[in-house]
């Protein structure tokens, strides 16, 4: 059985459509000094269809310092990682995200403090650019441990003797969505998985390794080790400060894109539109003061359940 890194390397090298790899080329042209890798997910990486969409890149940059000429904006990506800004190409548009490499490790690590980066990268992926060989290194290490932190928080929630890889995958991302304020309506989680089911089977048997919480494996059913109190107690202790953390980091972000992000409070609905099927729309005022009317939204997304 392949290891969990080989695994994560091969999927990561994986091509994206030619428009793609231009694209990353080109955000990574803007940030000359610092760019180190390019990142592709997220609901177009399993799509054919990129016109009209809104793509989603992560930028990983050697440090803020070196990515801005500001230093609210420096301060703005530490504080409040990620910044996210738009980007237009040859007719194709995106929202690119951007850490350095030191946040992209730390957050997807068990010792995260929220869970979006995590639990986004436990999901398929494609390396589009990179600089050297030690971004791409750097890169696979970091992914690596996405999979094992999701699994290791669904082990902890398992109530039942045994259970199935795919189920736990399920539980971890039944966990994640509801650590955050989501406009995907509640059986997102089992869409993901469903596209692949054979991936994630293999990277959650490779994963399983890596928990904090030990298990054994008997094919596709799970159990946990003896003697695991500690380590369950551990994991659960964190989730209720995850969640909590989560919904506010939630509407912080929403405020920041508002200042990075031109036209961010005309994207955010189209995109909450797009996934729940509600028909928010944007007032002129929302749009002249875009932090008040970003916040301004959630209680009536709240009450249409456009995000919960």
């Amino acid at each position: 059985m392949s290891s969990l890194q080989q695994l994560v390397s091969a999927e990561l090298s994986v091509d994206a459509a030619p428009q793609v790899h231009e694209f990353a080329k080109h955000i990574a042209m803007t940030y000359p000094e610092s760019a180190r890798a390019i990142l592709f997910y997220g609901s177009c990486l399993r799509s054919d269809q990129l016109e009209g969409q809104m793509l989603d890149f992560y930028l990983i940059v050697s440090s803020y310092e070196e990515a801005y000429d500001k230093g609210w904006m420096i301060k703005a990506n530490e504080w409040l990682p990620p910044n996210v800004f738009p980007f237009q190409y040859k007719g194709l548009i995106a929202k690119v995200a951007i850490l350095s490499q030191e946040d992209f490790s730390r957050l997807n690590r068990h010792e995260a403090s929220a869970v979006s980066v995590w639990a986004r990268f436990s999901q398929p992926s494609r390396l589009v650019w990179y600089h050297d060989e030690d971004s791409r290194k750097n890169i696979i290490s970091s992914v690596s441990c996405a999979a094992p932190t999701l699994l290791n928080a669904a082990l902890a929630h398992t109530q039942r003797d045994a259970v199935d890889i795919y189920d736990l995958w399920q539980t971890g991302y039944q966990l994640t969505y509801g650590a955050e304020l989501r406009a995907e309506r509640k059986e997102r989680p089992t869409s993901v998985l469903e596209f692949d089911k054979k991936r994630y089977l293999m990277f959650g048997k490779a994963a399983l390794y890596h928990t904090r919480i030990a298990n054994e494996q008997n094919g596709n059913r799970i159990s946990l080790a003896e003697d695991q109190d500690y380590r369950i107690n551990e994991e659960l202790k964190r989730w209720p400060g995850l969640r909590r953390r989560g919904k506010m980091l939630t509407i912080a972000r929403l405020a920041k894109a508002s200042l990075t992000y031109a036209g961010g409070i005309d994207y955010l609905a189209w995109k909450i539109n797009r996934h729940a099927g509600t028909e928010i729309k944007v007032r002129n005022w929302q749009r002249k003061f875009p932090v008040l009317g970003s916040i301004a939204l959630l209680p009536k997304l709240l009450f249409k359940g456009a995000v919960k």
